[in-house]
Order: C-alpha cells, then sequence, then structure tokens
C-alpha cells in the first residue's frame, strides 16, 4: 500500500485508476489498537451520534413523513449487515427503494440512477440523508462513525471468493463514512478500490486517522455532487 494515501484529499484521490492485485492485500499485517485507543474512539461515536441526532432530530422526522407521504411503505428500512468479527446485525436506513425492490431479483448491487429508487429515494442516496439513521447503530456500538461501510452476507461471501483479503475489513468496527467512501469509491464504484482503500484504513487504524476522515467527509460529498 502506498503511503500517499494516508495524506490524500479526496480532491486529488477520488477515483483515481491504478489495478490492485487481490492477492497483494493477503498477507498485510495488523496491529490491534489499545483498549485506551479503542475507548477514546468510542466515546467518540457516543458524543458524535448524540449531537447528530439531538440537531438532526427534527429534519429526520421530516424526512421520515416526506417518505411515507410520496410511497407506499414504511420510512425506515431494516438490512442485515456484516459488522465486527464477521457478526451480523440489523442496519437501519431511510427507505430510498419501493418496497420489496428485490422480491423478483434477489440480491442486486444499487447503481446509479437504480429504477428501483423512488424519486425522494434518489435525493436522499445523492446527499447520503439515507444513511443518518445508522446514527442509531451507532449507539448500540454495531457501527462507529467511521469505518469500511457494512455490507450484506450475500455480498460479503461472493467478494471473499474473489478476494481473500476481503474478510480483514471485519478487524475493525464498520462505520457510515470511510476512507474508501471519502476518496470517491461509494456507490457503484470498483469493488477492488474499495477494498484496497479499506484495507489500508484496517492497516493504518487510529483515532487521529478517524477525526481526519470525519472532517474530509462533508467535501467529499460536495465534490461529488460538484461532478454530477
Amino acid at each position: 500500500m502506498n503511503i500517499e494515501l494516508l495524506t490524500a484529499s479526496p480532491l486529488r484521490t477520488h477515483r483515481r485508476s491504478h489495478p490492485l492485485e487481490p492477492a497483494s492485500t493477503v498477507d498485510l499485517p495488523h496491529t490491534r489498537p489499545s483498549r485506551s485507543a479503542l475507548l477514546i474512539s468510542r466515546m467518540i461515536d457516543v458524543v458524535g451520534a448524540s449531537l447528530m441526532l439531538c440537531v438532526l432530530a427534527v429534519p429526520m422526522l421530516i424526512v421520515g413523513l416526506v417518505i411515507k407521504l410520496t410511497s407506499r411503505g414504511p420510512a425506515l428500512y431494516r438490512q442485515v449487515r456484516t459488522g465486527l468479527g464477521g457478526k451480523s446485525f440489523v442496519m437501519y436506513k431511510f427507505r430510498s427503494m419501493r418496497v420489496n425492490a428485490e422480491a423478483e431479483t434477489g440480491p442486486v448491487w444499487s447503481s446509479a440512477g437504480d429504477p428501483r429508487c423512488t424519486r425522494i429515494g434518489n435525493v436522499l442516496r445523492r446527499l447520503s440523508i439515507d444513511e443518518l439513521p445508522q446514527l442509531v447503530n451507532v449507539l448500540r456500538g454495531e457501527m462507529s462513525l467511521v469505518g469500511p461501510r457494512p455490507e450484506r452476507p450475500y455480498f460479503v461471501q461472493s467478494f471473499s471468493r474473489r478476494f481473500p483479503a476481503y474478510a480483514r475489513r471485519h478487524q475493525v468496527m464498520p462505520g457510515i463514512t470511510g476512507w474508501a467512501q471519502v476518496n470517491g469509491w461509494r456507490g457503484d464504484t470498483s469493488i477492488e478500490k474499495r477494498l484496497e482503500f479499506d484495507l489500508f484504513y484496517v492497516r493504518n487504524w487510529s483515532v487521529l486517522f478517524n477525526v481526519w476522515i470525519l472532517l474530509l467527509t462533508p467535501f467529499a460529498v460536495l465534490v461529488e455532487q460538484n461532478e454530477r
């Protein structure tokens, strides 16, 4: 892994293309974070998620009402994801697709302009507003504010067959935002590139690195909107 990834700005690294050989990440070393670092990280998660929920409570309520008024079905969507240590948990999102969107197809990777999305759902996904309910997952200790994005078990199994190192992502808590995401690798983008950045994050995990990613996240969202 190139050390420049750690100091790169999302403005400069957004969707760069250089190949990743799956075998190149198999033997990545990993140093377990100290208890004090994990405690500080957890404190940041709890305080940060609590403050954000307080500030965003009314806007989130409005979003939920708009979803209910504009499409059939619940405002919140629950989906099983794979978290720390490969354990499954139920992740919360604002519903952005029609009810039973995968009833006929089974698990399908979402893409830009996905026809399964509702009108308001497209907006929520573009602005990442659909992810806000995951602040509850953070308070429950199932997610962190920062970490590799948790994926569905079906896709975890599929990606693990293609990339033996994929399971290394589960050595740390999954997050709402992450190093891959602030560098442009989110949504319908290269799994190889996302894995590369996720594994770099796992190898270089630290409280300061997490704070840096949190600071970059708003700018990364703005960059993505400007590129649309």
